[in-house]
């Protein structure tokens, strides 16, 4: 069951300050989750970004939003109080407390004009989506990115020739800290025909372990058999883990196989390989970077 937008949670966060005493954020945050029955995995999800909870982040717009709309007021910091105009909207018995509500209340629609807020979100059958915060609105817009750039790193890597995704894969590997120096790396993987890469690497700069690694730049699924062998090579270079790469993706049979043996394998497919040389800035550059900023309360304090 997904999150219920930030509207959703106003009605809550409500009712639960309706006695009039000052409430801490995080008093709010645990009634509000309680009111709405969320489970443990549901509180645990994460924005894209994994900085925050979805819902702690969703809860957080929520007051946000009931302050700017003057129903809630904040006395001091990290303290939420119900106003007399909360009581008010209260009185009403609203089944729901959601932008169309706040829209009555000239502060909220000041605020909402700064922010060039869209009412309402729908999609190609004219249904009304769940209202996305701001946070999410922009780590959503950037893992679109991300992703599209992510297809346009796979597309090229299957252009160039086998000597040039040699070199990517010893770049990417240097660059997550393995395989010691750039020269240490490139000697010790190198290419072995069909397309692949085969070696055997420093687990760190110290080579207090070693890794063996395989990649393969295919078009085709890389199933059980193929890693039946690369874990028999491991066997055979008496080493207990392995890393294997691939353009393309694994097989579930594959993935299963894995999970049930001894040697630690890890696999890694083409969307998570190009993933990674965003992450390592393999083979990509910085176009913008945007820096969210909050409010410094310490700075303020003694104002």
């Amino acid at each position: 069951m997904p999150i219920p937008d930030y509207q959703a949670m106003m009605l809550p966060v409500m009712k639960f300050v309706i006695d009039g005493s000052e409430h801490t954020t995080k008093e709010v945050r645990e009634k509000t989750a309680e009111m709405l029955q969320l489970s443990a995995d549901e509180l645990a999800e994460r924005l894209p970004s994994g900085v925050q909870t979805t819902f702690e982040n969703r809860v957080g717009w929520a007051m946000t939003y009931l302050k700017k709309s003057g129903l809630l007021t904040s006395p001091k910091r990290g303290i939420i109080q119900i106003t007399e105009r909360g009581r008010d909207v209260l009185r009403e018995n609203p089944k729901i407390i959601d932008n169309s509500v706040l829209e009555q209340f000239k502060e909220y629609r000041d605020f909402k004009s700064l922010r060039h807020d869209k009412t309402v979100t729908r999609d190609g059958n004219g249904k009304a989506q769940p209202e996305l915060t701001p946070e999410e609105i922009l780590e959503n817009s950037y893992q679109d990115l991300r992703n599209q750039l992510a297809n346009e790193i796979l597309e090229r890597v299957m252009q160039c020739p086998p000597e040039f995704f040699e070199n990517l894969v010893v770049d990417l590997l240097v660059g997550m800290g393995y395989g010691g120096s750039r020269s240490d790396a490139g000697q010790a993987v190198g290419r072995s025909g069909d397309d692949g890469i085969d070696g055997i690497i420093k687990e760190d700069r110290l080579g207090l372990d070693v890794v063996n690694i395989q990649a393969k730049r295919w078009q085709n699924t890389v199933g059980r058999p193929e890693i039946q062998a690369f874990v028999g090579s491991l066997a055979g270079n008496r080493a207990k883990k392995g890393v294997f790469i691939t353009t393309s993706k694994f097989s579930n049979d594959a993935k299963d196989y894995v999970r049930r043996i001894e040697q630690k394998v890890v696999l890694i497919d083409g969307e998570q390989l190009a993933q990674l040389m965003i992450d390592y800035d393999i083979g990509v550059s910085k176009e913008a970077q945007y820096v969210i900023k909050k409010i410094d309360f310490d700075y303020f304090e003694g104002g």
